[in-house]
């Protein structure tokens, strides 16, 4: 008996599963108050580590959908944003130079090239003065020579290429037009890609990366 019987709201033969797929309103942007956009930035960065102007340029989109859907004043908006800003900055939440260090370390351990550090960062919003500060500050810290040639031979390690596939030379003979596809695509230039590729051995290879 109790099997034939459907529960309330449920049509005969219909499941669960059925009934939960009743779409789910979706909720418009917030008005952009300075307690609302606080509380954003803040869980934001409590999530993320990111720049100034990134930040900035994520809070005045809500700053926008906010005039738009609300009626909100856009110049209201933006100076809650800017009070916010030089808050967060003032008590060590958001700080340029620390993040720029951050990020190129980061990239840096990945197998990034230089070129392809400095276009991140710069995509970030920072300034040309923290890009390069921070790639100083890598320079120095990994006691690279050749910050170029220390990200190719990380990549070409975790790829396994080059003088880290074998060191049989045929088989990398065999090999190299491919192990050159990779590290070109990652942005390498030609001259490191051949000094990466035609070393004889791993050894020679990580001395001309890290200074004496």
């Amino acid at each position: 008996m109790a099997a034939e019987t459907s529960a309330a709201g449920m049509g005969p033969g219909m499941s669960d599963d059925e009934t939960d797929k009743t779409p789910k309103r979706r909720r418009g942007p917030k008005k952009a108050t300075a307690r609302y956009l606080e509380n954003s930035a803040a869980h934001y960065l409590g999530r993320f580590a990111t720049s100034r102007a990134h930040l900035r340029q994520l809070m005045m989109q809500k700053v926008k959908r906010s005039a738009e859907q609300h009626g909100t004043d856009p110049a209201e908006g933006e100076k809650f944003v800017d009070d916010i800003i030089a808050k967060f900055e003032k008590y060590g939440f958001l700080d340029d130079k620390a993040y720029a260090e951050m990020r190129a370390r980061s990239l840096h351990a990945k197998g990034t090239p230089v070129r392809g550090i400095r276009y991140k960062l710069m995509q970030k919003g920072l300034g040309e003065d923290h890009v390069e500060a921070a790639l100083e500050h890598l320079a120095d810290e990994e006691r690279a020579a050749d910050l170029d040639l220390a990200a190719a031979l990380t990549l070409a390690r975790r790829r396994r290429i080059g003088p880290y596939r074998t060191d049989d030379k045929d088989v990398r003979a065999e090999r190299r037009e491919k192990d050159m596809a990779v590290l070109a695509r990652a942005g390498f230039s030609y001259d490191v890609v051949c000094q990466v590729l035609d070393a004889d051995s791993i050894e020679e290879l990580e001395l001309a990366a890290r200074e004496g």
